[in-house]
């Protein structure tokens, strides 16, 4: 078994997973320090616990790769949303090189992109399991200790739900669900493993989630940590993607019944997207610092409008015009995007900036002259449409259409509650989610979830040359399914390599 490092960057303690002898999982340490060091004593266990959140912000190097767009989780969000047909651009130099817009990074075993989804995940397994193996004997209270098991449990379990989606088949309520998952790795001392099945991969999930809700930590520093919330949250997001809709009602309720996360006004609506401390709806978000911002690999340098950066500059993102006709005239969200951009109604910060159709205005940086902002992880508009989804799904028709309202009344004040019912409900509550969630990482799950197909062929603006002419993709081909990393198959035997 590979021996294992505990690395510092900066000023966070960055944990490093293991097993497997997994190299290209590494990095190189630019300081040690012992094991017995780090949990000595709390406040050095939270330090190591803060070098995750900020790892899920940080651009971080793939062997042999530029990753000037993978800033972490948040670069994973962005390229899985413009996998889908929903967020779109002019020309290939943005996520189409490096492999998501063509959907050829997830089928070439020996590419950075599937390397690094794999890597960023399991980055943080490894370093919560490491947390959660150590925890015990620190000297301190059950709740301080309480604290960091419910954070290490809550982030394990989301990154198993992110692998489990990305490197194996959906999740079918009505099937057994023994189709080969991931490695199940819940012990910083195991070696190598074989793929649990799906259903072994959601149990863990499950119960991780469960357990940490069970310690019931309400209290964190700021919304970069997870917390009961959080959990909550999760627990919804995946019961969805499993078909469970009792349990997809009941955790998106428990959130939304706190009150503790209102739907933003039409005012704040309109702020960017970039606050998490003033943005009344968001759960959980990625918050750098100033001093801790990448002026070029950050979230905010690739989607906000006004970032001055070669991704946005000659590039602005655009939504599916499809969809944007969708959205009526009396809604806030018919404002994120601007059909016909002049330099009356969408100024930008500079003569060099592009203004195409439809380019978005969703995503502005913190301040002028940067690219900072405070990446949504979670807002509580998407338990409001779980809910909804939820209800509709477990054939409660009234309560979805009171669950859609509740909703679309703040986002719309001309909004009349639905009189759908079946396929043509659920379809409503689906475009809904395709707007408020637009750039926020969840249109390839949805998809996927859903077994629906990729059709691009339906987004008038969708520009083929941007994505190599890859507009279409069945429901179900082995597309769906990222093959695992060359680096992973050859260090571990016990991976079956999906098809």
């Amino acid at each position: 078994m590979k021996k294992r490092n505990l690395t510092i960057l900066g000023t966070a303690l960055l944990l490093l997973f293991s097993g497997c002898k997994k190299d290209y999982l590494e990095t190189s340490p630019t300081d040690k320090v012992s094991k017995e060091e780090i949990f000595s004593s709390i406040a050095n266990a939270n330090t190591a616990l803060n070098g995750i959140y900020r790892f899920m912000f940080e651009r971080t190097q793939v062997v042999s790769w530029n990753v000037q767009n993978k800033p972490g989780v948040g670069g994973i969000m962005l390229g899985l949303d413009f996998m889908g047909e929903d967020l779109g651009i002019s020309d290939a130099n943005w996520f189409t090189s490096t492999g998501e817009g063509n959907w050829q990074g997830g089928r070439n075993d020996n590419h950075a992109v599937t390397e690094y989804y794999y890597r960023t995940f399991y980055k943080i397994i490894g370093d919560a399991n490491f947390i959660l193996g150590n925890v015990d004997p620190i000297p301190g209270t059950d709740l301080e200790k309480n604290t960091l098991k419910a954070q290490a449990l809550t982030l394990r379990a989301y990154a198993y739900s992110n692998l489990v989606q990305l490197y194996a088949k959906r999740f079918d309520a009505k099937t057994a669900n023994d189709q080969l998952g991931v490695p199940l790795v819940l012990n910083f001392e195991d070696g190598a493993l074989p793929r649990s099945t799906v259903k072994e991969v959601y149990d863990a999930i499950i119960k991780d989630l469960e357990d940490a809700i069970a310690l019931d930590i309400t209290s964190r520093a700021n919304k970069s940590q997870v917390n009961l919330h959080v959990a909550y949250g999760i627990r919804a997001r995946v019961a969805l993607t499993m078909q469970d809709y009792p349990n997809a009602i009941k955790y998106a309720k428990l959130i939304i019944d706190s009150g503790a996360f209102p739907l933003m006004n039409a005012e704040n609506y309109q702020k960017g997207f970039n606050d998490a401390t003033t943005l009344s709806e968001f759960i959980w978000a990625s918050m750098p610092t100033q001093d801790q911002m990448d002026a070029f690999g950050s979230y905010f340098a690739q989607i906000a409008y006004n970032a001055n950066t070669s991704f946005m500059r000659a590039n602005p993102k655009r939504i599916n015009s499809a969809l944007y006709n969708l959205i009526p005239a009396s809604d806030v969200r018919k404002k994120m995007w601007e059909p016909e951009p002049t330099a009356a109604n969408f100024p930008l910060p500079l003569a060099s900036f592009s203004r195409q159709p439809y380019m978005s205005r969703k995503f502005s940086i913190k301040t002028p002259g940067g690219a900072l902002g405070d990446v949504p992880l979670m807002r509580s508009a998407e338990m409001h449409l779980i809910l909804a989804e939820a209800y509709a799904g477990a054939g409660q028709t009234a309560n979805a259409q009171d669950a859609l309202y509740t909703f679309t009344k703040v986002r719309d004040p001309e909004a009349v509650k639905s009189t759908k019912t079946g396929t043509a409900l659920l379809e409503e509550i689906w475009i809904n989610r395709r707007t408020e969630l637009w750039g926020e990482g969840f249109r390839f799950y949805d998809l996927k979830r859903l077994n629906q197909p990729l059709d691009r062929t339906k987004a008038p603006n969708f520009v083929s040359s941007s994505v190599n002419s890859l507009m279409e993709v069945k429901a179900g081909a082995p597309e769906w399914q990222f093959l695992f990393p060359l680096a992973e198959i050859n260090a571990n035997g016990a991976i079956e390599q999906n098809d």
